[in-house]
């Protein structure tokens, strides 16, 4: 049974795609800062059907808790690696620029994309080791083509977008592909408070997706099968260009 692990994945994309790792028969480390009730619920929902899933409790915006919950479940299973990685952690802050405080500037960027530096240095060490591995960074449409009153969100997402082409180059001839996948609105906590019914109109598909078609897409980038796919960045948005 390979080892991935699913930052934020108490809710929304990030519990979906726990689940759907699980599926596939991943034993999943589900990543959470401080909503515990909802990480057990994602848990609960993985051992419900037989999955293999525990809790890792750390906040990815903090190098040092970072690096010491890696290094002690290293140190708990000497004989795993974790090969599929998946950076979903993230918030939003949004404000326009004009009035945004430093704080909402970095505590976006820290948990955004600073987070994926803390993380994926330490764990891509072991799939090189191995010459296999996965990473897989959701991003978004935001990172793409910028959205107003989002400037510190797009920039830490098209951030991540960047060090996805990047790392992949780094790291294809060991076997380790590296890929950015690109929500549109999807329809979880943090879409909660738009428009749906307005912003339906510009979408092709007419209507926000799911969490679950988020986690099939990002299911196959954690398989095998998609082992000539890297470098990419996989837009899954209804049609928006």
């Amino acid at each position: 049974m390979k080892n991935a692990i699913v930052t934020g994945a108490s809710r929304g994309i990030g519990k979906a795609v726990a689940i759907q790792l699980a599926k596939e028969n991943f034993h999943v480390i589900i990543n959470y800062v401080s909503n515990e009730i909802e990480a057990q619920k994602t848990l609960d929902e993985i051992i419900g059907f037989d999955g293999s899933a525990e809790l890792l409790k750390f906040d990815v915006s903090d190098k040092t808790q970072t690096e010491k919950a890696i290094e002690n479940w290293t140190k708990n299973n000497p004989d795993k690696y974790i090969s599929v990685l998946v950076n979903n952690a993230g918030i939003r802050k949004d404000g326009l620029i004009l009035w945004m405080s430093d704080e909402d500037w970095f505590d976006v960027i820290n948990t955004n994309l600073n987070s994926f530096f803390y993380l994926t240095r330490i764990i891509v060490k072991e799939m090189l080791v191995n010459k296999f591995g996965r990473i897989i960074n959701i991003v978004s449409l935001s990172g793409l083509k910028g959205m107003p009153g989002q400037t510190n969100y797009s920039a830490a997402k098209a951030g991540i977008i960047g060090a996805t082409k990047s790392l992949a180059q780094e790291t294809a001839r060991k076997g380790v592909t590296v890929n950015a996948v690109a929500p549109g609105f999807i329809k979880t906590d943090m879409t909660a408070e738009l428009d749906e019914k307005e912003l339906k109109k510009i979408i092709p598909a007419q209507r926000f997706g799911k969490p679950e078609e988020v986690a099939h897409l990002v299911s196959f980038l954690a398989s095998e099968n998609s082992a000539y796919i890297t470098g990419e960045t996989i837009s899954i948005n209804g049609g928006i260009y």
